[in-house]
């Protein structure tokens, strides 16, 4: 097993699921077609768009790797979030439409062949366990969002697995929208808190961690500075952390002096999870004319 160190990256990662997926989604339609089974054609139909979402996702983050430019300063990190927000819409709405497939099941309920559905749930919870496994513990949003894709093939296979072999024993078809039902909401009970943050850090909300007066503290702890004002921290991915301000010191300082106690400021809170500070230094007595936001 790799350690933290050898971790593949994003882009990787991604490119596995990817062709997991799409080589799994062919594999589903022919089987849904054998079995007659709609839960797993509906399956892939919704696999359909998670292999297009992560297709795109994987595009979006092997373009967030490039270095800045005259117009992206920052780079590109911000298109990966860009993949997280289209991959959270497009499984909300793939959710969205299992549930309307899934609720006229509960009242009329049709028959499947369960050996069938029962040999295909065995290959999706395999296929999809494994590229669950090679996403876990991701930190960037588009990570994150494309796990919960996975994550909820894998819970829907398993309740496909559950199901057929209840079927090959007593007839009881309703079972299989009932999990279904349950599975998606409980997706979506992962994937709008997900929406929701990748929003905010569309918006520049500052991150909740580390918190802003935590920061603001750290710095005041340094003998020489007597205030900070005009501090701004936001996200560009969810996973890269940004801040700017301006310090007031209490003494005159040297050049030289100055970027040494600049550079202390930025180790700190390097160690604190900030990972690019812009800091100017001010006399105490320096009325700030810009500092407005």
């Amino acid at each position: 097993m790799n350690g933290p160190g050898h971790r593949h990256p994003p882009a990787t990662r991604i490119k596995t699921a990817f062709w997991l997926n799409l080589t799994f989604l062919i594999v589903e339609v022919v089987g849904g077609l054998l079995t007659n089974s709609m839960a797993i054609l509906s399956d892939a139909v919704h696999d359909l768009g998670d292999t297009v979402t992560i297709g795109f996702s994987w595009m979006m983050e092997k373009i967030s790797r490039r270095g800045r430019t005259p117009d992206l300063t920052f780079g590109y990190r911000r298109f990966s979030l860009a993949g997280a927000l289209v991959s959270s819409a497009v499984l909300l709405m793939g959710s969205l439409f299992i549930l309307s497939r899934a609720v006229p099941r509960l009242f009329h309920p049709q028959p499947v062949h369960p050996r069938g559905m029962l040999i295909l749930a065995m290959l999706g919870v395999g296929v999809n366990g494994f590229a669950v496994l090679r996403l876990k513990g991701g930190g960037k949003l588009n990570e994150r969002v494309i796990f919960l894709h996975l994550l909820e093939d894998v819970l829907g296979w398993a309740a496909i697995l559950v199901v057929s072999i209840v079927l090959m024993v007593v007839n009881l078809p309703v079972l299989d929208p009932l999990l279904s039902l349950l599975i998606t909401l409980f997706i979506l009970a992962k994937i709008i808190p997900n929406l929701r943050e990748t929003l905010k850090v569309f918006l520049q909300y500052s991150p909740q961690k580390p918190a802003l007066d935590q920061i603001e503290d750290l710095i005041r702890k340094n003998p020489l500075v007597e205030g900070v004002h005009d501090l701004h921290i936001w996200s560009l991915d969810g996973s890269y952390s940004v801040l700017s301000c301006h310090v007031s010191i209490n003494r005159n300082l040297s050049l030289l002096e100055l970027d040494r106690e600049r550079e202390t400021l930025k180790k700190s809170l390097r160690e604190l999870g900030i990972d690019h500070a812009t800091i100017e230094i001010e006399p105490g007595d320096k009325i700030c004319p810009d500092c407005k936001l």
